[in-house]
């Protein structure tokens, strides 16, 4: 059966409106929420309300009991590895085990250059991506108290050369951010994905496929499973956090 989740959008609202969506979300019984991993809006007002993902997951952490929260996607680019591992590990206790660890390599200009950090290329970011998730994998088996699990990876992207390769070797869960509306795309990427799992020696099963929609494309919830969609991700904008949308997913989703 997919699994739901959604990406409460950390921009356009107080901190009050997120809160409230993310109980309403773990009480309609979404399976997983997440937020994002950038300093400035990425729609409406470039410059509106906006707030840390880190922190906020903290918090999320504490206040909620059963769903796993994440980031979707933590960029690779601004913290040490060896720092996030921490950090992972941390919020992992607080959640007592229902830390996802979702992680892409960057793409988002005015966050390096507000912020001081290096942008560099695509093709030199991927390369730090592929060198830092064996160092966050050491760091997490070698901290005391170590998880409270073996924490998901979870690595966003699509690039069919390196990304799917890194995905093959470090990830639990692959999530694409393309259209949704192009099936047979995605279909085409999960099998990219599962010829690196075999060319490397691992079971394709033992990543779990997830894929990004409109909440309002419940239209699409057949076909996407039918081209490989093991987890569908709903993104919900600030400041209203509408769940209507959410509610038809789970239906879909508790109707299989």
């Amino acid at each position: 059966m997919p699994r739901i989740a959604v990406q409460l959008e950390p921009q356009h609202a107080e901190y009050l409106n997120i809160r409230r969506a993310v109980f309403e979300c773990e009480a309609l019984g979404v399976d997983i929420i997440y937020n994002w991993d950038h300093f400035f809006a990425l729609s409406g007002d470039r410059d509106g309300k906006h707030f840390e993902a880190w922190t906020m997951l903290a918090s999320w952490a504490e206040i909620t009991e059963r769903v796993e929260i994440g980031c979707l996607v933590t960029c690779n680019s601004y913290r040490n590895p060896n720092l996030l591992a921490d950090m992972a590990r941390t919020v992992d206790h607080i959640s007592e085990g229902r830390l996802i660890l979702g992680i892409g390599s960057g793409w988002f200009q005015r966050d390096y250059d507000e912020y001081g950090y290096e942008f560099g290329t695509a093709a030199g970011r991927l390369r730090d991506l592929d060198r830092n998730l064996p160092i966050i994998k050491a760091r997490l088996a070698d901290l005391n108290p170590p998880p409270k699990r073996s924490i998901p990876i979870l690595v966003g992207g699509g690039g069919e050369k390196v990304t799917l390769r890194i995905t093959a070797q470090h990830a639990n869960i692959w999530h694409g951010f393309f259209s949704t509306t192009n099936h047979d795309l995605y279909a085409h990427k999960n099998r990219v994905l599962d010829r690196w799992c075999t060319r490397i020696g691992r079971d394709p099963s033992s990543i779990e496929r997830s894929v990004g929609v409109s909440g309002r494309r419940i239209d699409l919830a057949d076909d996407l499973v039918a081209a490989g969609a093991q987890q569908v991700v709903l993104s919900l904008d600030g400041p209203s956090y509408d769940t209507g949308p959410v509610r038809d997913w789970l239906a879909w989703r508790d109707g299989l």
